[in-house]
């Protein structure tokens, strides 16, 4: 269970960069009633699928969403999912139509018979696993406007913060729960 150390942790990193906002990019397929949340809280929010979708689609696809320290969603998400593999963080000076625009980009990929596949990068999982295979080329797209990537780590109770320096992926492991005393 989560608790306020985490959640304040989780905030020290999200919004340590007044001039950057924060973003979550979740998987409605792994949220619970992330539609229903999304409305209850009523955050800065947009699907990352174009036009009018499905309600079963809709219920499955990914959102963005622009995080704010203090807001009920943001406490929300930082408490209930950490370590639920339900998304991803990215730390950008962008505004969240920007932002969507750029994550747009990654959800389809082409396999070697050009046959179209989901590209699901927002699943932590597959985010930590991905990048460091990224050449210099392929970094500078993914990340484009992105400054910082945080996604959960294979132990769940740490955090991998990703970034890029002249071309080269840096990563760096925070443990964010409490140590148990004792």
């Amino acid at each position: 269970m989560t608790n306020d150390y985490l959640i304040q942790n989780l905030k020290s990193r999200l919004f340590a960069v007044e001039e950057t906002n924060a973003y979550a990019v979740l998987d409605g397929a792994a949220v619970p009633d992330l539609l229903s949340v999304l409305y209850l809280y009523q955050p800065e929010c947009e699907c990352l699928y174009r036009g009018e979708l499905a309600p079963d689609m809709a219920e499955v696809a990914p959102y963005i969403v622009q995080l704010e320290p203090n807001h009920g969603f943001t406490n929300w998400l930082l408490k209930n999912g950490f370590a639920k593999n339900w998304g991803i963080f990215a730390l950008s000076p962008a505004d969240l139509r920007a932002m969507r625009l750029h994550f747009r980009r990654f959800l389809m990929v082409y396999d070697s018979e050009n046959k179209p596949l989901y590209f699901r990068y927002y699943d932590p999982r597959v985010l930590r696993i991905y990048l460091p295979t990224c050449n210099a080329e392929e970094l500078e797209k993914v990340f484009g406007p992105v400054n910082s990537f945080f996604a959960g780590a294979e132990n769940p109770d740490n955090l991998l913060l990703f970034n890029v320096s002249s071309g080269v992926l840096n990563q760096e492991e925070f443990i964010m729960r409490k140590p148990a005393i004792g």
